[in-house]
């Protein structure tokens, strides 16, 4: 380094301050250790940290009180300017990299780094405020949670005919007791199984490979039947699709003002379509208005919008269209109704709102719709949730939100729909969870006792079940999923508290202990069922096509959400919902006429080359010209759709 004699005092003490934070990115960097860096950000804000911090009512809810009473000390030294701090302070909450930070040796004594404590101190409430083990009296979001459960006498009145529904067990032994028995049986079935190796191969490292699973070929003639029936889908526009819908459901019946009386509005019907389409296409009531010949004024669409279209409407309009794809025989050679992947699609959104974060996989600022789509193909439920969010949060509350008339009880997703702990509370509710996860073998494998071993699979056993802790807080579990069941708490509310960061909460680590097992038993079927594999692909790549169908659908201001509130935000996505389920309703009625008019001329269709096809074709539907109303028009009656001739389906 060049000599700095040359410089004034003030510019060196500057140069050397600046070349020292240097030093230390660079240190931070090489070590993977950003906490010396966090002061620099954490300073800006300190004075409001510390008066809202001062201001909220924040208690423990464990027995463990040492990040409080921390917190209480750090609010009484706020006024001091002095470096060090000479304490003596349970800090045994502290991770080794925090303590080397805070902590000094001074003379032979400890001496607190004061800037350092602060910033350790609020870092660890904010964790503590996520997962639980913290709360702020009088909150919403951060309160404790446990006021939220129904009590245990009201829980063990209705325990006996819950268990009895769903199978499960109505005592902390026999729940066990079966939990280890199922496993057992699935363990040793899998290493029969697993004996010949044309499932999975574990190499001498004692890594496990699985089979490459084979793309299956369309029966032939699929790509034939596609070609006509496409010859004889009538060409419409979306708007046209609204108004037939319209017809033959009437869905527009749940919009009108919040306080449930008459619309006041002249040709209200019309003037609901025309607003559902320009919202749920993205153009907005200006590009709408201006496509209409004059029939409304941007801001007659803006009001229906404000004052006679809620979220909850758009969700029941969009009810009755699902509950009518159910009528409908084509879907069920899509699938059964009984099975629903879950994934998310980032929508663009502007960078300062409450909702936008930045997402590194996606790149650029925006929110995650979060969607539920049936294997049938038709959505069920939306969340609109932050990039920065993980998905498995959200995966249970689209199929409790879910009040149409297909009910899966299977749930498939990607790895970012999976974590130990939803695996648990899934099993508890009822919902089979089968993802499918992303470098799998990199997960643990729970045998159920110590001296179990397996000839063929052992390699991928790593721990023993904690059968004592899942007995131990059996009631506490049963608590929380009756309460969910009673519509106290939605299961986002309670996993959002059991995180991994939660240190102190042991309902976290009971259901993290029930998730692992039935993780591992769900991990044995995946490895040795190829059939489940491709099933579970199979339909999380009808969800991933759902995603592209809303990319052609939400084509106005480039796909970007103009909105800035949370809640428009979200209903956005609802309008955009609603307009791909009229589309699929209208595709699967103008398939199911083409097919029967196809075998009536002596077509030759059976059901394996019909579930080839897909309701999400786009290339017979018009997005651009004039939107104008017509609702003289009559569509054929949606009756005609119902049936295929029976043939076809018995085939």
């Amino acid at each position: 380094m060049k000599s700095l004699a040359h410089l004034p005092d003030i510019p060196r003490q500057l140069y050397c301050h600046l070349t020292l934070e240097q030093c230390q990115e660079i240190k931070a960097y090489n070590s993977d250790n950003y906490l010396p860096l966090v002061w620099r950000f954490y300073s800006r804000y300190r004075t409001v940290l510390l008066r809202l911090v001062q201001s909220l009512d924040l208690q423990s809810t464990s027995q463990d009180q040492s990040l409080i009473e921390a917190l209480t000390f750090v609010l009484s030294q706020a006024h001091r300017r002095s470096k060090w701090l000479a304490a003596e302070l349970d800090l045994s909450f502290i991770s080794d990299r925090w303590r080397r930070l805070v902590v000094e040796q001074h003379n032979g004594k400890s001496r607190l780094v004061r800037q350092q404590l602060e910033v350790c101190i609020f870092t660890y409430l904010a964790a503590e405020l996520k997962s639980g083990d913290a709360c702020v009296v009088g909150s919403e979001n951060f309160a404790d949670f446990r006021n939220q459960l129904l009590d245990w006498q009201v829980c063990q009145s209705q325990l006996e005919a819950y268990c009895e529904q769903l199978g499960l067990a109505s005592a902390a032994e026999p729940f066990v007791e079966h939990l280890q028995s199922w496993l057992t049986q699935v363990a040793q079935t899998v290493d029969q199984i697993c004996k010949d190796g044309t499932q999975l191969t574990i190499n001498e490292a004692g890594e496990p490979v699985l089979k490459r699973l084979t793309a299956s070929q369309p029966p032939e003639g699929a790509q034939a039947l596609e070609a006509a029936i496409l010859q004889r889908l009538p060409e419409r526009s979306v708007l046209d699709v609204l108004c037939n819908v319209e017809h033959w459901l009437h869905w527009v019946r749940h919009f009108g003002p919040v306080s449930g009386s008459e619309p006041k509005l002249d040709h209200p019907t019309e003037r609901y379509i025309l607003t559902v389409f320009g919202y749920g296409c993205n153009l907005g009531p200006n590009q709408t208005a201006r496509h209409t010949r004059g029939q409304v004024s941007a801001r007659m669409l803006a009001h229906a919008n404000r004052q006679h279209i809620s979220t909850q409407q758009l969700e029941a309009a969009m009810r009755d269209i699902i509950n009518a794809y159910k009528q409908l025989e084509l879907p069920r050679c899509w699938g059964t109704g009984q099975r629903a992947a879950a994934d998310g699609s980032k929508f663009e959104i502007y960078e300062n709102n409450l909702m936008s974060e930045y997402h590194i996989r996606y790149g650029g600022y925006g929110g995650i719709a979060y969607h539920h789509v049936s294997d049938t193909y038709i959505a069920l439920f939306t969340h609109f949730i932050n990039c920065g969010l993980w998905e498995a949060v959200y995966i249970l509350d689209g199929l409790l939100k879910n009040t149409s008339d297909i009910q899966p009880d299977t749930l498939h997703a990607d790895t970012q729909g999976q974590a130990a702990t939803v695996f648990g509370l899934a099993y508890l509710l009822g919902i089979k969870l089968m993802p499918r996860i992303r470098n799998w073998q990199d997960y643990k494998f729970f045998r159920p006792s110590a001296d179990a071993i397996y000839e063929y699979i052992e390699p991928l056993f790593k721990e023993v079940v904690d059968w004592k802790l899942i007995r131990t807080h059996w009631q506490d579990l049963m608590r929380v999923v009756l309460s969910i069941k009673a519509g106290k708490l939605m299961p986002s509310t309670i996993l959002r508290k059991l995180g991994s960061h939660s240190r102190k909460n042991r309902l976290y680590q009971a259901f993290r202990e029930l998730g692992q097992v039935i993780r591992t038993i769900f991990l044995l079927q995946y490895i040795s069922d190829q059939p489940l594999r491709q099933q579970i692909t199979a339909c999380t790549n009808i969800v991933e096509g759902y995603h592209r169908f809303l990319d052609w659908l939400f084509f106005g201001k480039q796909g970007v959400i103009t909105e800035n509130d949370p809640e428009e935000q979200e209903k956005r996505l609802k309008y955009l919902d609603l307009v791909a389920s009229a589309v699929i309703l209208q595709n699967a009625v103008d398939i199911s006429l083409a097919v029967k008019a196809l075998s009536a001329e002596g077509y030759k269709i059976n059901r394996s080359l019909l579930a080839t096809l897909s309701p999400y074709m786009t290339r017979h539907l018009k997005r651009y010209g004039d939107f104008v109303i017509d609702l003289q028009t009559v569509p054929q009656p949606l009756e005609g759709a119902m049936t295929l001739p029976e043939e076809i389906m018995k085939t």
